[in-house]
């Protein structure tokens, strides 16, 4: 965990809920100048930091409704500050809670340099970032619809079916036949419905997607399209959710944040286990997962060099020393502006 020096003569910290806001102004000294519950509208929020401003300092967790905020306080000039929502829980949990308890504590970690920093994601990249993060979303739905017509089968014994069938587009629906009972007809046929209604639009928003990312970091895109297998979509995945390389200062901050390092909690000399692996991004987890599989079938070496691992540490160490070393050639990659060297990853 990380914290940063925020210089500033008043401090306000937002604890932010949907529809309303509670602020909690403070001095340097720790005095409280101003608290209120307001409505989410940034023009209400101006109006009331008038007589704090320009020497003031904002603060929130990183909910997900920070972004009415964020772009009101960049075009007004208002520095803002992101706080992670996990650490500032750790540092300051109150038996008792309560709005304005919670704005105190964000304006009293501001004020004492305790803050942990949060990325707030631009605007610029933030839109279609979370349109592919809803694309995503729309796609597991679909391999679950494509999972469950097969687990379907093997609830009866009929083990037979290959994903590959479930795919098929001409010829899927002719698994509705397999079964004599109107229920279990009717079972496939929800799930094949749901496959139906999901190409179009999952088909739509990668369409959508592709267009703006030569806008954002085509660069980038290029780069790491000279990785074995990946394709556009695992491609942006990783753009849109780093943003730009240079906010991890070093490798190991960026595998962390990909979730391809484990978390060692030790006490007394002694290992107490490994939690808190779910800090970090979970889309660039799934997209260093993905790698793993379309990098061994568009890549004969790196195929062997995995088989290899596999043999000698099990399948699961396996996949978790080749996602973190995607990861470190990734971040190599973007950061020196290089493609991918396949000799020197199998080396």
């Amino acid at each position: 965990m990380e914290t940063y020096p925020i210089n500033a003569q008043f401090y306000c910290g937002i604890d932010m809920h949907a529809r309303n806001s509670y602020l909690c102004v403070m001095n340097s000294t720790g005095d409280i100048l101003f608290k209120r519950n307001i409505s989410n509208n940034f023009e209400v929020f101006k109006q009331f930091m008038q007589p704090f401003l320009p020497d003031l300092a904002v603060g929130v967790e990183s909910t997900y409704n920070y972004y009415w905020l964020l772009d009101g306080c960049q075009q007004g000039g208002i520095p803002f500050h992101l706080g992670h929502a996990l650490y500032m829980k750790a540092i300051s949990g109150h038996k008792k809670k309560k709005d304005p308890i919670d704005a105190r504590t964000i304006a009293n970690l501001m004020r004492t340099n305790f803050f942990p920093p949060a990325y707030p994601y631009p605007r610029e990249m933030r839109v279609t970032r979370d349109l592919l993060r809803r694309r995503h979303r729309l796609v597991r739905i679909r391999a679950e619809a494509y999972t469950h017509i097969q687990l379907v089968f093997h609830q009866y014994g009929i083990t037979d079916i290959l994903p590959t069938e479930v795919r098929h587009k001409p010829t899927r629906h002719q698994l509705i036949e397999r079964f004599a009972e109107e229920d279990l007809q009717a079972n496939i046929a929800t799930d094949l419905a749901v496959i139906e209604a999901l190409d179009p639009l999952i088909d739509g928003l990668e369409k959508q997607i592709l267009a703006q990312a030569q806008q954002h970091n085509p660069c980038d895109y290029q780069i790491l399209l000279t990785v074995p297998g990946v394709g556009p979509m695992i491609t942006l995945n990783i753009i849109y959710e780093i943003h730009s390389i240079a906010r991890f200062k070093t490798v190991q901050k960026f595998s962390s944040y990909c979730r391809v390092v484990k978390c060692m909690r030790e006490s007394g000399g002694k290992i107490k286990g490994y939690k808190n692996q779910k800090i970090g991004n979970p889309y660039l987890k799934w997209a260093m997962s993905q790698i793993i599989i379309s990098a061994q079938s568009g890549s004969e070496s790196i195929a062997k060099y995995y088989q290899r691992l596999e043999n000698k540490y099990g399948r699961r160490r396996a996949r978790a020393q080749i996602a973190h070393k995607f990861a470190v050639a990734i971040y190599f990659m973007l950061k020196d502006g290089k493609v991918f060297d396949q000799k020197r990853f199998v080396s």
